[in-house]
């Protein structure tokens, strides 16, 4: 039988509300797509619009071409070309934390497997990332034909069984029969579960029209998971009895809030109860600084001053959404005690050493707890009673080689409620930490994952994703050299991001953990590295600062002249000029990493 291919210039909707097709006329003219339009490529653009998807982030390879064609020819899906898979996917990582949902676009097993460490870290995250990879053709398949972009065996499964370790869900779509089902049901996973998925499409598929796709994608109606309504009422009883037997109980929230869509819940609970609070390092941004009983970040030894006082000497706590690994828990030297918390995980709650109740959403948990808890205002009033303001910085003298401290008390005076701030790791975690955030103000960074260089990418992604904001980057200069490349990029999109390059001549982070000559890097001149970029092309505008005199002229050229361009703002810095909290943070880390096995 001939199969028809379409062009993707035919790939255009027949009406402009593609994700509400009217589903109770069925012959009605928007529901139905001309049959050159009927194929898998435009069935799956359109999908992507219709989940929130305005771009994806691609890196063309033979394999995936004809299925760029055909997103590319969707009216309301961009495609933002990357330098290479890994920060693509970085990229649909900073995306899905602002949209919601992201998604990227490589080759087979050479992209897919450049792409995985970037969805690992999305794994890691719970950020629903969508991975297509142009597949090999169907014909393929089951023969013992050896293809190029594998390792040389017969068996193409390679890829596929490595990313069925960090995805929710997996499809190989080879045969047009069940892809309308395959994308769908991976596409709601990931909806589903806030984790990626990988669809392996093979590359003479998308153009082919099919009787499944001769509809307009009627809209998922994901059934929202619901609580068990006698252990919700249960696990709420139980809490009220336990804290409010608590004579200076806290609230702290965890990373898990987002998962659980839970922020708004946990500040209705915060309000209600009187407690103060804190987040957890890795919940910055999703419970609002300016409420009246936050106290800041608990962090173990490095703390927000007074915060882990009140936390560890609290006699009862509410953690939502934690997670307790090496790092958040500076080495496994939190001081405190299961039989004194409340753990509220995204569907259980764990009383102390007592009661566990599954099937309970955090978000009703929390809602329901704010109706019936005491108000308990005794340790709001003792972190009153300590808490001295913080100091500033000692001032500069003219022409004074620029301190870190000094930098971050300039980037806290930038912040506003349409900035956003995106950290990379290192010793930006930690002063980035001691911003306040302004109402409004976003602020992302990967601290479970932990991969350097994440934050070119996702600034990349998350910027693309709120083009109202002005998104503030701080990354170390090690971090960047991982994944410069695509700062070409956001020029080539006409981002305004401001990016602070702190150079400081190595991997801090890492000399802080265990020193050695492997953590000094090449310098490089960073700002006519990103000249060369630019190459005179698009809105780019570079500064090179030693002093605050000079970071304050280039701040106020960023945020006025400069103001809708992309700006690179090189920072010179002592090697050894750290934060306190880095340095303690470290020492506790190092003393970890170096525990003796046990005895046998």
């Amino acid at each position: 039988m001939d199969t028809m291919l379409s062009s993707p210039e035919s790939c255009t909707t027949t009406n402009d509300n593609v994700a509400c097709p009217n589903v109770n006329d069925t012959t009605s003219p928007d529901n139905i797509v001309d049959a050159p339009d009927a194929t898998l490529g435009c069935h799956i653009a359109r999908r992507l619009v219709q989940i929130g998807v305005s771009d994806v982030f691609s890196v063309p390879g033979d394999f995936n071409l004809t299925l760029l064609d055909h997103l590319i020819a969707e009216p309301g899906l961009g495609n933002i070309g990357c330098c290479n898979e890994l920060n693509a996917g970085y990229a649909a990582d900073g995306y899905a934390r602002a949209r919601g949902v992201g998604a990227c676009v490589v080759t087979f097993t050479v992209g897919g497997l450049s792409v995985i460490n970037a969805i690992a870290g999305a794994y890691s995250e719970n950020l629903p990332v969508i991975v297509i990879v142009g597949g090999p053709n169907s014909n393929d398949f089951g023969t013992n034909r050896i293809l190029h972009h594998t390792i040389g065996l017969t068996d193409f499964s390679q890829e596929l069984r490595c990313f069925q370790t960090v995805t929710c869900y997996q499809a190989v779509v080879n045969n047009l029969e069940d892809a309308h089902e395959q994308i769908d049901r991976a596409i709601s996973t990931a909806l589903k579960e806030s984790k990626p998925v990988y669809i392996s499409i093979s590359c003479n598929l998308p153009a082919i029209p099919h009787p499944t796709f001769t509809r307009e994608p009627i809209p998922f109606s994901i059934t929202p998971r619901q609580s068990n309504r006698k252990g919700l009422k249960a696990a709420v009883e139980a809490a009220v009895t336990f804290l409010n037997k608590g004579v200076k109980p806290v609230l702290i929230g965890g990373p898990k809030l987002r998962v659980s869509k839970a922020s708004p819940a946990f500040t209705e609970l915060a309000d209600a109860c009187g407690y103060p609070v804190a987040v957890m390092p890795s919940a910055k941004g999703m419970v609002p600084e300016n409420h009246p009983n936050f106290i800041g970040t608990y962090w173990g030894a490095v703390s927000t001053p007074f915060c882990s006082e009140i936390v560890e000497s609290a006699d009862t706590y509410l953690f939502a959404g934690p997670i307790f690994n090496d790092y958040s828990s500076v080495g496994y030297s939190l001081l405190l005690k299961k039989e004194k918390a409340v753990i509220v995980q995204p569907d259980r709650v764990v009383i102390g050493n007592g009661p566990t109740f599954g099937c309970v959403l955090m978000k009703d948990f929390l809602q329901e707890l704010a109706k019936k808890i005491k108000r308990n205002t005794t340790a709001q009033d003792n972190y009153r009673r300590i808490f001295v303001p913080e100091g500033k910085p000692l001032r500069c003298e003219p022409n004074e080689p620029l301190r870190v401290n000094i930098l971050f008390q300039h980037i806290q005076k930038m912040l506003t409620g349409d900035s956003a701030v995106i950290a990379e790791t290192g010793d930006s975690w930690f002063n980035c930490q001691k911003l306040k955030l302004p109402e409004g103000c976003g602020y992302e960074f990967q601290m479970q994952y932990g991969s350097i260089g994440w934050s070119v990418g996702a600034t990349l992604g998350y910027a693309q994703s709120v083009l109202d904001r002005r998104v503030i980057a701080c990354i170390g200069d090690g971090s960047f050299q991982v994944t410069a490349q695509d700062v070409s990029t956001m020029i080539r999109c006409n981002q305004n991001t401001i990016i602070f390059l702190i150079n400081n001549g190595g991997y801090t982070i890492e000399v802080e953990i265990h020193d050695g000559p492997y953590n000094v890097i090449k310098n490089w001149d960073y700002t006519a590295f990103v000249e060369a970029i630019c190459n005179g092309e698009g809105n780019c505008w570079t500064a090179k600062v030693r002093t605050e005199e000079e970071l304050i002229e280039a701040i106020d050229t960023a945020s006025g002249e400069k103001k809708d361009c992309l700006c690179f703002i090189e920072v010179i810095c002592h090697r050894d000029d750290t934060s306190k909290e880095l340095l303690e943070w470290g020492s506790r880390v190092s003393s970890a990493n170096s525990r003796p096995p046990n005895p046998q």
